[in-house]
């Protein structure tokens, strides 16, 4: 298959979203460059509150910050005729094709939002070489979303292309709000995989070398993300230090037995407590405290069952120090385990093209977390299938980290292969 406009686009639009990167629940300028191309292909689109539930979005930015991020949007290239439907933050698209012709419902799945990273500017990184280094301080995409987003597009373009050789139905999910693992529960809740027979999502990088393919990652850790804070009384700390209730000893204690959760028999746990924030000034008791913490375990039950360990602790250092306490869960990702009905599908057109190197059927190795397992579970839970595929990248520099980049040769890899795999998937019935 060769593809050189494709490719050419591809760049394009994946350097475009690099310099203009959006964070979580926040992505109004890509959703409406997104939308935009997908009306323009012909697919029939629902966006914003018709494909999220506004009560399971977790860790979504308040009333202000949205309304001003809206004014950044309209200022820097959002197209115009969409924006409004993202304009409160909820910036989900499904895009769907009918090709009223009988056949199963193909989904697949593309996350949009960037990371409050502050990007490189070293001469060698090559996105500030190349003019696409992030416009915002703080704001960057370090872990490939801006890649993915690319690639749903290119897909779309090529089932647009070639619907006349395609059956059933081809839904495209566009998610925000992926880091922090928040944004897909909300869409699952609104029902939008309800009605899938095949699900893929996938991932450029996370350790899998350029030109090679891994079908089904089940290293995926099932995770929380959980704000706690605690409310004391501030008072003189040489004049009355006996009258205060001290806030920070409360959170301190917290995560020093955080840190010391007993560990699971069934398999391995991870807990973190990221950020620590406490007190106004050195001469007085600090009545407020904050942590930010997070849980991992291999399967979502022992997740829960860190989760229920930091839950009590937190009960506890609130009792020990005579201050109240608020737990927030502001995000959350299950535990991952791919069909290898679909799974072997991508595998299949992985082998099959003459750009990959390697194709690996099913791969174990950790991998992080990813709340594309919401809607896994979803399809799974109705009888259908689902698989998280990677595709190997050239990386400049690990996930998550400020000169971040990948080979944008991988772009076209990628679309190419997951558009053989709507061929294939959409003609079984």
């Amino acid at each position: 298959m060769v593809n050189n406009h494709l490719a050419e686009k591809l760049v394009e639009w994946r350097r475009d979203f690099h310099q203009y990167p959006e964070t979580g629940f926040l992505e109004m300028r890509t959703a409406s460059i997104v939308a935009s191309i997908l009306d323009q292909l012909g697919f029939e689109l629902q966006m914003g509150k018709n494909v999220m539930s506004p009560d399971h979005c977790m860790g979504k930015p308040n009333d202000t910050v949205t309304k001003q991020h809206l004014e950044w949007a309209r200022e820097n290239g959002a197209h115009q005729d969409y924006i409004d439907y993202f304009s409160e933050g909820y910036t989900g698209i499904v895009a769907t094709l009918d090709t009223n012709k009988n056949g199963p419902t193909v989904a697949y799945r593309f996350d949009m939002d960037a990371l409050p990273i502050n990007e490189s500017d070293k001469p060698e990184h090559v996105p500030f070489k190349e003019g696409f280094r992030s416009i915002l301080a703080d704001k960057m995409h370090a872990c490939g979303h801006d890649a993915h987003t690319s690639i749903g597009l290119g897909l779309a373009s090529l089932i647009a292309e070639n619907k006349d050789n395609l059956c059933g139905r081809i839904k495209l999910i566009f998610q925000p709000a992926e880091e922090g693992t928040r944004g897909a529960k909300s869409m699952v809740e609104a029902n939008v995989v309800s009605d899938v027979d095949y699900f893929i999502a996938s991932h450029v990088g996370i350790g899998v070398p350029q030109d090679h393919v891994v079908a089904a990652n089940n290293g995926f850790l099932a995770t929380s993300k959980i704000d706690i804070s605690f409310k004391g009384k501030a008072s003189h700390a040489g004049g009355d230090p006996e009258k205060g209730d001290n806030a920070l000893l409360a959170a301190a204690t917290a995560s020093l037995n955080m840190s010391g959760i007993s560990r699971h028999s069934e398999g391995s746990t991870r807990i973190n407590i990221g950020e620590l924030h406490a007190g106004s000034g050195r001469n007085i008791i600090p009545d407020s405290a904050a942590l930010k913490v997070e849980t991992r375990g291999d399967t979502s039950d022992i997740n829960c069952y860190v989760k229920k360990q930091v839950e009590s602790i937190a009960v506890g250092a609130a009792t020990m120090y005579n201050v109240d306490y608020n737990l927030e869960v502001v995000g959350e990702g299950k535990s991952c385990n791919c069909s290898r009905e679909v799974a072997s599908v991508i595998h299949e057109c992985a082998q099959e093209s003459d750009k990959i190197t390697e194709s690996v059927l099913e791969s174990n190795d950790s991998a992080g977390s990813e709340d594309a397992t919401f809607f896994m579970e979803e399809v799974q839970k109705n009888g259908g299938f689902a698989t998280y595929c990677v595709f190997g990248t050239e990386l400049a520099a690990g996930h998550h980290n400020e000169q971040f980049d990948i080979n944008e040769d991988t772009l076209l890899q990628a679309v190419e292969i997951l558009y053989e795999s709507c061929m294939k998937l959409s003609d079984l019935n």
